[in-house]
């Protein structure tokens, strides 16, 4: 992670204050002075300030059920933020692993964990999001091959990367995409002909949002939901507060 990001994490500083720490000469990393607040450093590295050498606090990992009429940005503005639902300290550490719509409802992750995130944001992952969709027409069977070749969408040079359709009723499906496009899901569905009414986000990868959620409530992962999407050797420490399975 970047060295300002660290001293962050492992200190009460701001992002500014770290930089200005950091740009004094105040932070050793492995013996030497270093005055790059973007230094790429790692958790095993000797990073020092003021004799002491600093511990980041651990990673944070949290589902919520977004409800409908709310933004994922850190900042309100037509509707109010996700991050606001949320009743503890530095907030403003977090971000979201894949922002939704502010109409569209369903699982969220967030987290302080830059790497983690994008294990689930990257296509190259193939990291699989899986959408109800609530359709205004009905929808033919040749969709599920047409989803599966590649979407062309409006204003974009090539196809969407494979999709995988299901069908529930004529009105009603489940959609798995590895992309996370402009209003992507709306977008293959206009390009079909048809519109999205309602749409809600119920499982990424292997993690399906809790049943137990209401709208608007969260839980911390488990350590085995956090798990599933680190990158090979990659061993952060899980929050004290996550829940254990």
């Amino acid at each position: 992670m970047r060295l300002d990001k660290f001293l962050c994490k492992s200190t009460d500083f701001s992002r500014s204050q770290a930089c200005e720490q950091i740009l004094a000469g105040h932070i050793r990393v492995n013996g030497d002075i270093q005055t790059d607040p973007a230094k790429q450093v790692h958790e095993n590295n000797e990073i020092i300030f003021n004799g002491c050498r600093l511990k980041p606090r651990p990673s944070r990992y949290i589902m919520m059920n977004k409800p409908g009429g709310t933004v994922c940005s850190n900042i309100d503005d037509h509707y109010p933020s996700v991050f606001g639902l949320l009743a503890f300290d530095r907030v403003d550490d977090l971000h979201l692993a894949g922002r939704l719509d502010a109409d569209t409802t369903g699982l969220v992750f967030i987290t302080d964990d830059g790497r983690w995130s994008q294990q689930i944001i990257a296509p190259k992952n193939q990291c699989y999001k899986t959408y109800r969709v609530g359709l205004k027409k009905a929808i033919g069977e040749d969709a599920v091959s047409r989803f599966a070749q590649g979407i062309q969408l409006q204003g974009e040079k090539g196809l969407t990367l494979p999709a995988k359709l299901q069908l529930l009723t004529p009105q009603q499906v489940l959609l798995s995409i590895m992309e996370g496009k402009y209003h992507q899901v709306k977008r293959m569905f206009a390009a079909l002909g048809n519109k999205v009414v309602t749409l809600h986000r119920q499982q990424i990868g292997a993690v399906a949002l809790d049943s137990k959620l209401a709208p608007g409530q969260w839980r911390y992962l488990t350590a085995n939901e956090v798990s599933a999407f680190q990158p090979p050797g990659y061993r952060d420490t899980l929050p004290t507060d996550t829940e254990k399975d």
